[in-house]
């Protein structure tokens, strides 16, 4: 089976690490790394350039199963692509609710996102057709912490004990009781680590990119650890920086990574 999985830079590619451990497919990866950043554009626009980055996966490579590795993307585009597409869509926004809801017994969700996952309030949203109260908390900082390579650093670690610090206060003056703490940025599972020292152990930290791989392989009926996958990967520009930034994020070498033309 041939999977596509679509980000607008390399933060999808811990959604593809964890998929390429469950799942035996081919997969084909794109990052929109000449339209980054999402955030900054309109939801008209987002939609345009995410049907567009769906439609190659699809059309011309043949993905039969699409999943929306961007939370942008997932928040403000989901349903144009799917009304673009023949093949089934899983977008990363959907599945951090769901395994919320399946997490939480309070009923009371936290989310970090970026500032403009947080502005479009998509898992507020999400959540609330749950049944799950959510409190959404925007940490533009941590991207480019996480791109400079500062897992572990002092400063990624100070950064994160005052944007917690500040989300459990706004917990507490909201009247919630929260238990789950969803990473709903693509970037977030590789400070998975640092932010469960940031918060009570009470807490469940719902990693988007782990819980996106087990739903997809629920719903294909097919996943296992130890499995054979491939993957082959697109970027729309920088394909030196992709790789070099992106294999940290996958966790191993990308070796090839093709230059694709997708337009305005």
């Amino acid at each position: 089976m041939k999977i596509g999985v679509f980000d607008s830079g390399v933060g999808g590619l811990t959604v593809l690490r964890a998929l390429l451990r469950r799942v035996p497919a081919d997969y084909i990866y794109l990052g929109d790394t000449a339209r980054l950043p999402y955030g900054a554009k309109s939801r008209e626009t987002v939609g345009r350039y995410a049907v567009s980055s769906a439609k190659f996966l699809v059309e011309e490579q043949g993905a039969e199963f699409l999943v929306i590795a961007c939370n942008t993307a997932s928040a403000l585009a989901l349903d144009a692509i799917r009304d673009a597409v023949t093949v089934p869509v899983v977008g990363v926004v959907e599945t951090g609710a769901n395994a919320a809801d399946a997490s939480s017994r309070t009923r009371d969700v936290l989310v970090i996102a970026t500032a403009a996952t947080v502005a479009s309030h998509a898992y507020a949203a999400a959540c609330g057709e749950r049944q799950l109260r959510a409190i959404e908390k925007a940490c533009p900082l941590l991207v480019p912490l996480v791109e400079e390579g500062w897992i572990e650093h002092a400063v990624t670690a100070e950064v994160l004990r005052i944007y917690m610090a500040e989300l459990m206060e706004q917990a507490r003056a909201a009247g919630l009781d929260a238990d789950t703490l969803v990473l709903g940025c693509t970037h977030y599972p590789l400070l998975r680590a640092q932010i469960e020292k940031a918060v009570p152990e009470k807490l469940r930290v719902i990693d988007s990119a782990e819980v996106t791989a087990d739903q997809v392989a629920a719903r294909l009926g097919m996943g296992g650890d130890g499995i054979e996958a491939s993957a082959k990967f697109f970027a729309t520009d920088s394909v030196a920086k992709f790789r070099a930034l992106g294999s940290r994020f996958l966790g191993r070498e990308i070796d090839g990574v093709e230059l694709v033309e997708l337009g305005g």
